[in-house]
């Protein structure tokens, strides 16, 4: 539950219930000072973040779905070779900006889910993509936050997570080249990953207790075009997490929840370094376009391929 923790302090937890089933010192004490968190006396509040999260009871009541014909969310596993993220980071650089593998792999993904709504009218319809950002070391940079406070936030146990997002016409995504997406991506996420942004974010949060909010690609209705979100698992310690009988040959996350956005999380691979595990929980249609015509990137995760390891 975000509430209460986000995957990095998981992944805390994780390694410290391993090194104490092992008798072993913990190698991270983890923070629990709110503190780290306060609101600043004044507050600053960027008019982008009203764009990105919205206060619950300004939500419309819940739609009654009972009687729609609606596709469900469903969870598949994937593995993506090295090369083909060398490939599609090499499609996704231009004019001498080379893009992150996490970007590049987005903007591929976004072609990929905007394709699968072939629906009459859906061509101006926005798709919508998020990925998650963790603030700890944006928050941890010189200035408000002392040296002690960075390394108290390096161990923060809690939820330090903003989720930008862009919206783009299904049509623009579709026809459009993947590096024109990949800037895209750059684009709305290079505004959340500074140290202001989670300021902000902050005393946002603060203005509007106690009312729970809610990021707003999270309400995204069907009928407003595709929507999901992407967070990164690249630190997933999965070889970290020895109980006793070994190390794990495999570990994912799961993460169903309600609503139409759907949830990406790309994690290293165990198996063939460089290679990444993609775990998704999406619109059954969109996962079988995705592996119709996209079979050379997302390959089914097999017993096969894990027997490497």
């Amino acid at each position: 539950d975000h509430r209460i923790a986000d995957a990095y302090s998981t992944n805390m937890f994780l390694v410290s219930w391993a090194e104490m089933a092992e008798s072993k010192s913990l190698s991270l004490l983890p923070t629990f000072r709110r503190s780290l968190l306060n609101p600043r006396r004044p507050g600053h509040i960027d008019p982008s973040l009203n764009d990105m999260y919205v206060p619950i009871t300004a939500l419309p009541p819940p739609k009654n779905d009972t009687d729609v014909d609606q596709d469900h969310l469903i969870s598949r596993i994937y593995y993506v070779t090295a090369e083909q993220l060398d490939n599609l980071q090499a499609l996704a650089s231009s004019n001498g900006f080379k893009r992150t593998k996490l970007e590049s792999f987005c903007a591929f993904l976004w072609k990929m889910v905007a394709k699968s709504d072939t629906k009459i009218g859906c061509a101006q319809k926005l798709c919508k993509m998020g990925i998650v950002v963790d603030g700890r070391t944006r928050l941890s940079e010189r200035g408000n936050y002392q040296s002690h406070q960075a390394s108290h936030m390096a161990t923060y146990f809690g939820n330090v997570l903003s989720i930008p997002f862009g919206g783009e016409k299904v049509e623009d995504l579709v026809e459009k080249s993947l590096n024109w997406v990949a800037d895209e991506v750059h684009d709305f996420l290079k505004c959340a990953v500074t140290k202001e942004h989670f300021l902000g974010l902050i005393d946002w949060v603060e203005a509007h207790r106690p009312v729970p909010a809610l990021a707003k690609i999270y309400c995204s209705g069907s009928e407003e075009g595709p929507a999901f979100v992407v967070s990164s698992g690249q630190r997933f310690p999965v070889l970290k997490v020895d109980f006793g009988w070994g190390l794990p040959v495999f570990g994912s996350y799961h993460f169903p929840w309600g609503g139409n956005a759907g949830y990406v999380m790309p994690m290293p691979s165990p198996a063939r370094k460089g290679d990444w595990i993609v775990y998704m929980h999406i619109f059954k249609e969109q996962l079988e376009f995705i592996e119709r015509e996209a079979a050379h990137v997302f390959k089914p995760l097999t017993f096969d391929y894990l027997s490497q390891i």
